[in-house]
């Protein structure tokens, strides 16, 4: 049986980021988003979260930054369209209950799936979203993953860009 990937999670984060849930070489290596051709590491850095790439075995230290990693459903796969609608069903209330005892500020979705299942809405747009989900303010952004071919780095680095805009932003600017 595969191990469970660790959440990187603590109180009042600013920002958490939503897996929709682990690749194998992740879950096998304890450390999100380890897989060769994932692009989170440098897509974070470059659109300011870090000041430096972190390497996959380093991942915990994200949470020194004021960010977070999980996922929005347990079991890894190799595709993340291996997941069923029940899977992303049972998953609901373990992740909102995460969610409200933690009390993010942001919540990033990585890739529309997850959201589009918690939600219940029938499509979402990229970007910050109009209602906040348990509390907190709500992102969509393209997923890092090798396997997304729709969205080139600099275009990931864009979109995280502007999440990244949003948080550090003084109120009332």
């Amino acid at each position: 049986m595969l191990p469970i990937l660790t959440d990187l999670i603590a109180q009042n984060l600013t920002v958490i980021f939503c897996g929709i849930n682990p690749g194998l070489k992740s879950a096998w290596d304890g450390h999100h988003f380890s897989g060769r051709s994932n692009r989170f590491w440098k897509v974070l850095h470059q659109a300011g979260f870090t000041p430096h790439e972190i390497e996959a075995v380093n991942d915990a230290t994200i949470l020194d930054f004021g960010h977070g990693l999980t996922t929005a459903v347990e079991r890894a796969t190799v595709r993340a369209d291996e997941l069923s609608k029940d899977e992303f069903s049972n998953s609901i209330e373990t992740f909102k209950a995460k969610m409200i005892h933690f009390q993010p500020k942001y919540i990033a979705f990585l890739g529309k799936p997850a959201y589009v299942a918690f939600s219940g809405k029938k499509q979402v747009l990229w970007g910050s979203q109009p209602e906040d989900f348990c509390g907190a303010k709500v992102w969509v952004l393209p997923n890092p993953s090798g396997l997304n071919r729709g969205f080139m780095l600099n275009d990931l680095i864009a979109h995280y860009k502007e999440l990244y805009i949003a948080i550090t932003k003084p109120v009332g600017l």
